[in-house]
């Protein structure tokens, strides 16, 4: 198969999809994941939003996902480590490059290094300040 760069929704929608049905398997990500997410359809139609927002830059996501991931790694007892995002973002990287590449394939993997980075520094805040109360 041609790879293609992202273009569209459509494509977006492939990548999300194809990448979570490799987290809800994987070892460690799959049990987090599948614990907390209970919609799936819907959830993945919210994350195509989010990375359609990001990555062709068309207004659909609202939420807040740095609220979340602290929220998730509050309800499994502070046990998210950065090897977990390092996983998440083997996975989102090898997928991306199943499927896509160009400019916007590109970018989408920087911008999961990033996210990945402010998440994992957000999650890391929040227990030094709740150690410190």
């Amino acid at each position: 198969m041609k790879r293609k760069d992202i273009a569209t929704r459509a494509d977006i929608a492939l990548q999300v999809e194809s990448f979570y049905v490799k987290v809800r398997k994987h070892e460690l990500l799959g049990p987090i994941f599948n614990d907390v997410i209970k919609d799936w359809p819907s959830h993945l139609v919210k994350l195509t939003d989010f990375w359609e927002t990001n990555l062709l830059f068309v207004r659909k996501y609202k939420g807040n996902p740095l609220k979340a991931h602290v929220q998730v790694e509050t309800e499994h007892d502070h046990t998210i480590e950065q090897l977990h995002f390092g996983h998440w973002l083997q996975l989102w990287f090898e997928t991306l490059d199943e499927n896509f590449e160009g400019k916007n394939c590109e970018l989408a993997k920087e911008r999961a290094r990033n996210m990945s980075h402010i998440m994992f520094m957000r999650i890391f805040n929040e227990r030094e300040r709740r150690n410190e109360a």
